[in-house]
């Protein structure tokens, strides 16, 4: 496995974006553009795919530490910031169209659950006393 399948795995794992990445790489003093960063994610055959290094890696995985944990100073929740990417991977459109699909179908179930007459249930079998192969004396 090389350093770009795990740069890859990474990306989709947490759910960032080329932009997300740079910031990150930012919070350990190391830039890099969106272009540079945007060749390593491309398919080994393609003519601008560039072979990522030790060093981008390793300076990704500490300031993935610090934007994930936070610094001793400043601690962070690591959950509270992967269900921030998760929230800023759906595009706002799809959000606000699943609020809306959610309330409509509430409101549409409220509406059958009342109109439906409860079914009187009959009993098929009889009461029946199960011993469970246990002798009782009473």
């Amino acid at each position: 496995m090389t350093n770009n399948d795990i740069f890859k795995k990474l990306r989709v794992a947490l759910m960032l974006r080329d932009d997300q990445i740079e910031q990150i790489l930012m919070l350990v003093d190391f830039r890099m553009s969106k272009g540079e960063i945007g060749n390593f994610f491309r398919n080994a055959d393609h003519p601008k795919y560039v072979e990522c290094g030790d060093q981008v890696l390793r300076n990704f995985l500490n300031g993935l530490v610090i934007h994930l944990r936070g610094t001793k100073e400043n601690p962070k929740n690591p959950m509270d910031v992967i269900a921030v990417h998760k929230l800023e991977a759906k595009p706002k459109e799809f959000r606000e169209n699943k609020i809306e699909q959610k309330e409509k179908t509430t409101t549409a179930q409220k509406k059958k659950f009342v109109a439906k007459k409860p079914i009187k249930k009959t009993e098929i079998v009889e009461k029946v006393q199960y011993k469970n192969g246990k002798n009782t004396k009473s």
